[in-house]
């Protein structure tokens, strides 16, 4: 009897691991093996084709990154092959850029090669002293500028901790150290920039967040008067785990209905959103993004849930998700290369206003990380700008998380409701174009 339900117990096991590795199939996910490979592939190609452009557009021909296991600079975590989770102990990262010979010099001043692209350049046996062998590579080489990642304002680009700077300031020679400079403009250069590898995996990673979202949003998953939008919000952060794949913040579900009244920017972005149960003839509304092999997604999507005597999504909601479709082809209109942030999120505001929508903008980078490196557009409580980083100018080759609302007066409802979309846009050669299509009909769900 035991081995009977042992067999059995097997059975499920094995039924239940082949309609997972078949469900994985459907939505284009590597195996671990093969995305390590192909992590691996676009990180050469980035070391290879891209950075020695970027160094040289930044007049910088020497980049130091240093980083203690466990609390990596967040561009180094970048820079980390598959096999490489962490640095370790202390890893030093050395390139130089030998414009002349149009090499470039990829160093560790550790005691290990870092995966296939980075080599060891250290001897422990022969210089015990880590910091020494640093500034014989530096001397050996006599770069112009030596760019460390330290900056006021780009927190991404700000990696290199106090107990790191001191040590590498006390035992560099002067010389050395006087040509220590803010490494900035590379840092955010180097995070930002996609390439044409990274944006093909970026259209099947947006791809297989609307599919989530898309199986989120229907009759399959919401059953109205019993489902709540915590059950939605859990069914998510479950589908990423069971596809293998993570999400980089806490997706959110939130509802708009005829009964309820619009909440305040305050309170829906700076509030946590209660629990409530799903209803027929409610406006439903998704934060969601996923991470796969170092690219990150960021979207938000609509969905409305059928009331009795409904086959489609009513007219007047179809109208006002149009709206926010032209609130978001004003702003990409106005993206323009060498234009800053705040130029566009000006721009935008005032064509949308004068168009009659009631708009608000808070576009961000994407790609490395969640909310990436770049120039911002604009934050759901700064409307009038953002110092600094909203100062920086766009870039060519970049993706941004084109993230916005529009508040629309429904007569049918005799009350205002926010239409709120979030989409990968990528921003070529002058040129904008979303990675994976963006929402143009709100999702029906059927009820039964």
């Amino acid at each position: 009897m035991k081995f009977k339900i042992l067999v059995i117990f097997i059975l499920m096991i094995s039924f239940s691991c082949s309609k997972k590795s078949e469900e994985i199939n459907q939505y284009l996910i590597l195996n671990e093996k093969d995305r390590a490979t192909l992590k691996d592939e676009i990180l050469e190609d980035r070391f290879t084709n891209l950075l020695p452009k970027l160094m040289d557009t930044s007049e910088i021909d020497m980049w130091l990154l240093i980083s203690r296991e466990y609390n990596e600079d967040p561009v180094l975590k970048t820079m980390l092959p598959a096999t490489w989770l962490n640095a370790r102990r202390r890893t030093i990262i050395v390139f130089y850029r030998n414009k002349e010979k149009n090499t470039l010099e990829r160093l560790a001043v550790a005691r290990y090669d870092i995966g296939n692209s980075i080599k060891s350049a250290w001897n422990k046996e022969q210089e015990p002293d880590q910091w020494k062998a640093l500034a014989k590579i530096i001397k050996e080489r006599n770069p112009q500028k030596i760019g460390i990642n330290f900056s006021k304002h780009f927190a991404l680009a700000d990696g290199l901790v106090k107990t790191d700077y001191d040590e590498l300031k006390e035992n560099l020679p002067e010389e050395a150290s006087l040509k220590l400079v803010s490494a900035e403009k590379l840092a955010i250069a180097w995070i930002e920039t996609r390439t044409e590898k990274e944006l093909e995996l970026f259209r099947n990673l947006v791809k297989i967040t609307h599919t989530i979202i898309e199986e989120a949003f229907s009759e399959n998953t919401i059953i109205p008067g019993k489902t709540t939008t915590e059950d939605v919000v859990w069914f998510l952060r479950q589908k990423v785990t069971d596809l293998g794949l993570e999400t980089w913040f806490h997706p959110t579900i939130d509802v708009q209905r005829n009964t309820k009244a619009l909440k305040s920017h305050i309170a829906s972005f700076s509030k946590g959103e209660a629990e409530e149960t799903i209803h027929k003839g409610d406006l439903l509304h998704c934060d969601f993004g996923i991470t796969y092999i170092g690219l990150n997604t960021d979207c938000q999507q609509h969905a409305y849930v059928l009331d009795d005597g409904e086959n489609e999504v009513p007219t007047f909601l179809v109208a006002a998700l149009k709206k926010g479709n032209r609130l978001q082809d004003i702003l990409t209109s106005n993206m323009k290369s060498g234009n800053t942030g705040n130029e566009i999120l000006a721009a935008s505001l005032s064509e949308a206003k004068k168009e009659g929508l009631v708009p608000s903008i808070y576009t961000h980078p994407l790609g490395k990380y969640g909310h990436s490196a770049g120039t911002t557009i604009g934050m759901w409580d700064s409307q009038d700008g953002v110092p600094f980083t909203g100062d920086y100018p766009l870039k060519k080759n970049t993706v941004y998380a084109i993230e916005l609302n529009t508040t629309v007066t429904i007569k049918e409802w005799q009350k205002d409701i926010r239409i709120m979309l979030e989409e990968a846009g990528f921003f070529g050669d002058d040129v904008f174009e979303y990675v994976n299509k963006r929402q143009t009909a709100i999702i029906p769900i059927k009820t039964k």
